[in-house]
């Protein structure tokens, strides 16, 4: 059984800076993407960030220079380092981890609330 624990999130006043984790316990398949996703009030969910385990990442064009994905392949955990953050990142914010080959199976974190006011 593969659980995703995540941790981080809060309040912060625009323009400062907030780290999520995230540690995925149970086998995962090698080959695999980690990322993060946020689903604000009344929006549908939408990709924030993602990383390959080969290396490859893709940004939300909103989020692009102010946040940074990374992750470390041998402890299956991924951060979301986010700076200059605005009221629009308002959100939860979930992460995300799907497997590549094998069984493409995919597995969702519970959520944790990020707030951006003043």
């Amino acid at each position: 059984q593969v659980q995703l624990v995540e941790s981080g999130g809060g309040l912060v006043q625009p323009g400062g800076s907030l780290r999520l984790s995230c540690a995925a316990s149970g086998s995962i398949h090698s080959v695999n993407v980690m990322g993060w996703y946020r689903q604000a009030p009344g929006k549908q969910r939408e990709l924030v960030a993602a990383l390959t385990s080969g290396g490859s990442t893709n940004y939300a064009d909103s989020v692009k220079s102010r946040f940074t994905i990374s992750r470390d392949n041998a402890k299956n955990t991924v951060v979301l380092q986010m700076n200059s953050l605005k009221p629009e990142d308002t959100a939860v914010y979930y992460c995300n981890v799907r497997e590549l080959f094998g069984l493409r199976r995919e597995y969702w974190g519970q959520g944790t609330q990020v707030t951006v006011s003043s």
